[in-house]
């Protein structure tokens, strides 16, 4: 009996340590939220065949801009998810929000989707076309949960084409591409402001406390673990605002880096030092409630850092908004006790449209024989180390966006107009057309003044009427050697592939602004302004006028 009372007392002991062990260890931060404290594994017996999936999008953050790629800003947590998991080192995104978004959920190129002009406006009556299938309306019909939190900026001028009404059973977010941090307001022309936090259909007044948003979403993320059933597979796409514009962050993120005089590297900073610590403690939830060991966790960023706004992309070349590296080659891993070559590097080619398939087919899903994918299922090439089924990229065709004056037909040997921004990867090769945008190497001793100094970078200066680039970004990645006068069959090919991608392409959806999206007629709340019923009424109108007219002119007439 005095055995056993030794015994039952040393393990209660043990049990009381490594309690107060894992209470001591959590750390806390960016979207704590109270009792998140100890880690649980899941429990016995729960199904194991579909993955809980989690999609974390970054908004802005540069190629350079994470611990691994030798930055200077601290992300412990990026790093070592990455390091356990498969860092995804030939992985292209869209240089903009919007277009990188829409293909991350239907898995089209933007010519196919009529989005391949520049970003939708908060002002403009456009969204992603109704008719494209989304990723989580192929996740729900298998079954699972699907939650949205953060950033959409794929419209929302009908209610048709709001989170929820595209695949998501709930949304906590908000509509626009940008807003302050802390008051959720964004004007996007003086005199147009308004209200942009939503709760599924709804402005959330209720449940904005002023909380810096990279926090605030974390805690929702949070609640969502804690109520959902992990014996059940979700689908989260967590979409941060952070690092993106305003630069705002919580003042106790500052303190690593004063010594940065760049008041906008300063700033960017400490907004990814909070973006690190808020997956940490998401990484944490999933442990807590139950999901981590059948989880698979992709994080992404949507497109280039804007080195103006304290991002950094070298040593690649451009930035946000160009189809320079810069601006297309993106921060991109996957974590999952799942994968199968765990701690490696995946150097095959994978883009955004990418996880569409992906997903889906880890999902048990079905992908239709009639929707025309631009991507491919990766699974194996991440998980296993095989070949990739990709072997080229269109990264656009924008027939709007043509500001190179001299470009021309007779420049691309009659097979394409060069006058047109384009760019396409086909295999190691890389073709750019038209004004591919800002073409500087911004190296890191750019950040080093209290103000942005264009004296640190790099350029080139091309000979007048270039519009025309090819580079092999195999042997050189970061865009140094023009090879387009000493491999014109190459252009040519190239140009030819562009040719045929441009046959199917969809006419560009890009409308003007609508003065009825003015947030002062939406009782001060940027949301779905255009009401069909208004429009069934207005077309019945004109009827009822016309049949009018039509029934005065036979009266005269006899």
């Amino acid at each position: 009996r005095m055995v056993a009372a030794v015994l039952a007392g040393l393990s209660l002991l043990s049990l009381l340590t490594c309690g107060y062990l894992a209470w001591g260890s959590r750390r806390g931060g960016a979207g704590e939220a109270p009792g998140n404290l100890l880690a649980e594994e899941p429990a016995a017996g729960a199904p194991r065949s579909q993955p809980h999936i989690v999609f974390i999008l970054a908004d802005d953050q540069g190629f350079r801009d994470v611990g691994y790629h030798g930055s200077e800003i601290r992300t412990p947590t990026l790093d070592k998810l990455a390091a356990e998991g498969v860092k995804l080192e030939n992985y292209y995104v869209q240089p903009m929000c919007t277009p990188s978004r829409s293909q991350l959920i239907t898995g089209k190129y933007q010519i196919h989707t009529g989005l391949q002009h520049s970003i939708i406006r908060p002002t403009q009556p456009n969204c992603l076309p109704l008719d494209n299938v989304t990723l989580p309306q192929k996740l729900k019909e298998v079954g699972y949960s699907t939650h949205m939190v953060g950033k959409w900026h794929l419209g929302f001028y009908r209610r048709e084409c709001m989170p929820t009404q595209r695949g998501f059973d709930s949304f906590f977010g908000s509509l626009l591409g940008s807003g302050d941090y802390y008051t959720h307001f964004k004007c996007d022309s003086p005199g147009i402001c308004g209200y942009d936090l939503y709760e599924n259909d709804n402005a959330a007044w209720d449940h904005d406390n002023g909380i810096y948003s990279t926090q605030m979403y974390t805690q929702k993320v949070q609640q969502i673990l804690a109520s959902h059933n992990p014996r059940k597979p979700i689908f989260l796409y967590i979409a941060y605002q952070a690092v993106h514009s305003p630069l705002q962050a919580p003042g106790r993120y500052f303190e690593h880096y004063r010594s940065i005089n760049n008041i906008n590297r300063r700033r960017y900073a400490a907004m990814l030092a909070c973006l690190d610590e808020a997956i940490n403690n998401v990484t944490l939830a999933l442990r807590k409630y139950g999901y981590y060991e059948n989880s698979i966790i992709i994080y992404s960023s949507d497109n280039g850092g804007q080195p103006m706004a304290g991002g950094s992309n070298w040593p690649l070349r451009g930035s946000k908004g160009t189809y320079w590296e810069g601006g297309i080659r993106a921060v991109g891993f996957v974590h999952s006790p799942l994968l199968k070559n765990k701690g490696s590097v995946c150097k095959e080619l994978v883009h955004i449209t990418d996880w569409f398939p992906t997903l889906i087919t880890l999902a048990e899903g079905q992908i239709d024989e009639d929707i025309q994918l631009d991507g491919y299922d990766v699974w194996e090439t991440i998980s296993e180390g095989r070949r990739s089924p990709r072997v080229d990229i269109l990264h656009n065709i924008d027939p709007i966006y043509t500001k190179a004056k001299n470009g021309s037909w007779a420049a691309g040997y009659g097979i394409w107009n060069t006058a047109i921004q384009s760019a396409i990867r086909v295999n190691h090769w890389k073709l750019l057309t038209g004004n591919p945008g800002y073409s500087d190497w911004v190296p890191p001793q750019a950040f080093s003044n209290a103000g942005p100094n264009r004296w640190h970078n790099e350029r080139v200066s091309w000979s007048a009427g270039k519009t025309v680039w090819l580079f092999n970004i195999t042997a050189d990645p970061y865009e140094r050697v023009d090879l387009s006068a000493r491999h014109p069959d190459v252009v040519k090919q190239l140009l030819r592939r562009l040719s045929q991608f441009n046959k199917t392409a969809v006419p560009v959806r890009y409308p003007p602004k609508d003065p009825r999206s003015n947030p002062k007629l939406n009782g001060g709340v940027w949301g779905p302004w255009f009401k069909e019923d208004e429009k069934k009424k207005k077309s019945d109108k004109s009827k009822g006028a016309n049949k009018q007219k039509k029934s005065k002119n036979k009266k005269k007439a006899n």
